[in-house]
């Protein structure tokens, strides 16, 4: 017979977690083994943004990545499951530049470069600390063994995979309209352009017909580019304005003489059935102009601003521009009619401001003859859950353009490029260190083709940071560091990330890693949804509603808060915080613990011939269940499945009918086999559970084994348990937990306790086998059985 061994702790409190958060640090618990002999399962980490702290969707985002990374090691994987960290990009500026209330313009560049570091060093420490305390069992939060996609080995292979794709002729540079971000002060990518609709003014303005003064109404919610106007169209079966095809109109204001042309895109029924194409108000604009060839007039700017083709609006912002031309126009009754309306409107995803067009030379990476082959990519990939596998395939249906991957702006990384000052010959260099070309040469000393030396010019922009992660993956797998295993790995075995960037991220990913070997960037991917506030809305910092996780995990601990995020919503779908389910789950690791005390009381059987008694066949039966619907819930990583099996048999059967069962067995003074039996009962499903539960609540699962069961090896080092054989999976369960409500209800109902005895109770014949543990249950002292399904309980005298 084997030793009890109490558990220590009287209670479950958040204070225990970080014990044992300790001695996992101290034990390296999580550390990859490259040598293993066990199959090899990489998880693409997403490396969070060092823009703020993670909020209360974000964590819970990462919690379950972590549940990713733990299950699979359950499952017998060796798991590559890196930290890394992003560093780059837009956001880290914008937050630098308002917090010295200077543009980076006005900044030594290297200066804002190292301002931009420390913002980042004080907010990795934030979140590194808090993805530990969070429970992520990644491979090491060492400093030296977290990857940064600032660090110049992480940026050099940026730089290689460019150098490749520019070296296949798959990037050009072009001097074409594209998505401008006035308050970013870069190029983004259609990718990153969100729609609103925002209310603004529609103004029907006089146009006339040259040579005929004949008033042309046309209607528009971009006044101030007037200047910019080059045509008018109109459709070619509006029978109202047949007689002006191949006429010139007037423009109000401006009276600039501008083609009328028949054209499809002028429909009928909207407005007047007149549209004015300028340079440019939107996408259509933008194609017309290509279409029609029309000779564009930049009368915006890249710094938002008008210029000086607008006459005496230059230097005015598009808002106040569209004030003061409207009451110019309105001055000179120009105006015939105005009306609120709203607009669907092109915003920047990371400023959340309106984008404009503006042409400007750009560096671009050829998307367009890639997307049949990405389709089939995506086909060869698993998605979980199946359904978001259609966001993926509706953004790749409506890629229409190349993407434009170079940005002007600092912190990032550089393009690789530089060029001779006296041809212009573009100098690639090979592929290997990190380059800055702003601030250093070439790799060569004369230029290769007119063979000038020293007369370089170093490019100055830097590259989309969605080229930096997008390689995350390979990274994962140790490209350009270990050849041999990046060959044996690839592709990366799964990438876990949100919906929402689904379009960047995820499809950025693909197509890159496509266009670098011809394959699949995944074998699997995962797309979670979103955590919302109380209210149902997005969490968001210009909302002001994130949910800071801290204090609620310091408040009820990380178990807790983790159990609550599996049990909330199943996988893709969107759920809402809410503190009293998040208690709940606090009530119910509390309620392990408990029961886990209570059994720890019980000595652990070494016999290997156990007489087991028809409850405990019952129990291990549906012990059996729950094994296999939790590991098929794991299987499909759908965390809501397993935590909620978990739940509802713990607390609702095991907790409150067997344990009730068998009180009276295990706490007998005789030795004998039904005792045992007992005892070997409470701890195989104890045991078992805790196994099924390590994955969602890794801190309390370790404490509790490796007190009861394996005190030098944690839970997280073991596997998950396999269905016992020999078991009839045919036992009265509902019959059996009806009968002890029934008589619980009667001896409340009858103001007795529980303890009191009954003097006479009649079961179902089906629950017979059970009568020896019924009657200790419920301290009956005749207990009867007939062939009908309900009990019998006559009132107390």
């Amino acid at each position: 017979m084997g030793h009890n061994m109490l558990l220590k702790e009287k209670r479950w409190k958040p204070e225990i977690e970080e014990e044992i958060l300790k001695q996992w640090t101290q034990d390296q618990l999580y550390t990859f083994n490259k040598t293993t002999k066990n199959p090899i399962f990489s998880v693409d980490t997403p490396p969070p943004y060092l823009s703020g702290p993670w909020h209360v969707g974000g964590s819970i985002h990462y919690a379950q990545i972590d549940m990713i990374a733990r299950t699979r090691r359950m499952e017998g994987y060796e798991v590559i499951f890196p930290m890394g960290l992003d560093r780059n990009g837009l956001p880290i500026e914008v937050q630098v530049e308002k917090a010295y209330n200077k543009s980076m313009h006005e900044i030594p560049r290297q200066r804002f470069l190292e301002l931009c570091a420390e913002f980042l060093d004080r907010n990795e420490a934030i979140i590194v600390a808090h993805a530990q305390r969070l429970g992520l069992s990644c491979n090491s939060f060492k400093d030296d063994e977290m990857y940064r996609t600032d660090s110049p080995e992480y940026r050099a292979v940026t730089q290689r995979t460019f150098i490749e794709l520019y070296n296949k002729g798959l990037i050009y540079i072009d001097d074409r309209p594209n998505n401008w971000c006035p308050e970013c002060g870069t190029t983004i990518a259609d990718a990153e352009v969100e729609y609103k609709d925002l209310e603004t003014t529609l103004s029907t303005l006089r146009f006339t017909v040259e040579g005929t003064e004949e008033e042309l109404p046309i209607a528009t919610t971009r006044p101030e580019l007037l200047s910019a106007c080059a045509a008018v169209l109109v459709n070619p079966e509006d029978e109202r304005y047949k007689s002006l095809h191949g006429k010139t109109a007037i423009t109000p204001l401006y009276n600039k003489s501008v083609p009328i042309i028949p054209h499809h895109e002028a429909r009928i029924e909207f407005g007047t059935g007149v549209v004015m194409v300028c340079s440019y108000g939107d996408y259509t604009d933008v194609r017309l102009f290509r279409e029609l060839q029309l000779e564009p007039i930049n009368a915006l700017g890249p710094d938002g601003r008008l210029t000086e083709v607008t006459g005496s609006y230059k230097g005015l912002t598009v808002t106040e521009a569209r004030k003061a031309i409207r009451k110019d126009l309105k001055e000179h009754n120009l105006i015939l009619k105005e009306e609120s309306t709203m607009h669907r409107t092109p915003t920047c995803w990371r400023s959340r401001n309106p984008i404009e067009f503006v042409a400007m030379p750009e560096y671009y990476l050829k998307q367009l003859q890639y997307i049949d082959d990405l389709r089939v990519a995506v086909d060869q990939m698993t998605f979980f859950p199946l359904k978001n596998k259609q966001i993926l395939v509706d953004w790749i249906n409506g890629v229409s353009r190349d993407w434009p991957i170079s940005r002007r702006r600092y912190y990032g990384t550089e393009v690789p490029l530089w060029y001779c000052k006296k041809c212009n010959e573009t100098i690639i260099p090979p592929p290997g260190p990190y380059y800055q070309p702003w601030k250093n040469p070439p790799p060569v000393d004369k230029c290769p083709k007119c063979g000038a030396t020293n007369q370089f010019e170093g490019e100055t922009r830097t590259l989309d940071t969605w080229m930096d992660s997008s390689i995350s993956g390979l990274i994962t797998i140790f490209y350009t560091k270990d050849d041999k295993f990046f060959q044996e790995h690839f592709p990366p075995s799964i990438r876990p990330q949100g919906k929402d960037i689904v379009r960047t991220w995820l499809y950025y990913s693909i197509l890159r890693t496509y266009q670098l070997f011809q394959a699949p960037a995944f074998q699997y991917v995962w797309i979670s949804g979103h955590g919302l506030d109380e209210k149902g809305e997005s969490m968001s910092k210009s909302r002001g509603n994130t949910i800071d996780p801290n204090p609620i995990i310091e408040k009820y601990g990380a178990d807790a808060f983790r159990l609550w995020g599996a049990l909330e919503a199943s996988l893709g779908s969107d759920y809402r915080f809410n503190e009293g389910r998040l208690a709940g789950a606090h009530r119910f690791l509390t309620k392990l613990w408990n029961i886990s005390r209570f059994i720890s009381g019980f000595p652990q059987p070494t016999d290997k011939n156990i007489d087991l008694q028809p409850a405990d066949l019952w129990i291990l039966s549906e012990l059996n269940q729950l094994i296999q619907k939790s590991k098929a819930g794991y299987a499909k990583l759908d965390f809501i499945i397993p935590s909620r099996e978990l739940r509802i048999f713990t607390w609702d059967l095991f907790a409150s009918h067997y344990l009730e069962l068998v009180k009276g067995r295990a706490y007998s003074e005789k030795d004998d086999t039904e005792r045992t039996a007992a005892w070997h009962t409470l701890h195989t499903v104890l045991n078992a559970i805790l196994k099924l539960l390590a994955p969602i609540c890794p801190y309390i699962t370790d404490k509790i084994h490796r007190e009861l069961y394996d005190i030098k090896t944690s839970i997280h080092k073991h596997r998950f348990p396999e269905p016992l054989t020999g078991l009839d999976e045919k036992h009265p369960t509902d019959t059996l937990t009806q009968f002890n409500a029934d008589v619980w209800k009667h001896k409340k109902d009858h103001k007795m306790s529980l303890r009191e005895a009954l003097p006479t109770v009649t079961a179902p014949k089906s629950l017979k086998s059970y009568s020896e543990d019924l009657k200790r249950m419920h301290n009956i002292q005749d207990l009867k059985f007939h062939t009908k399904d309900n009990t019998k309980i006559p009132p107390p005298k």
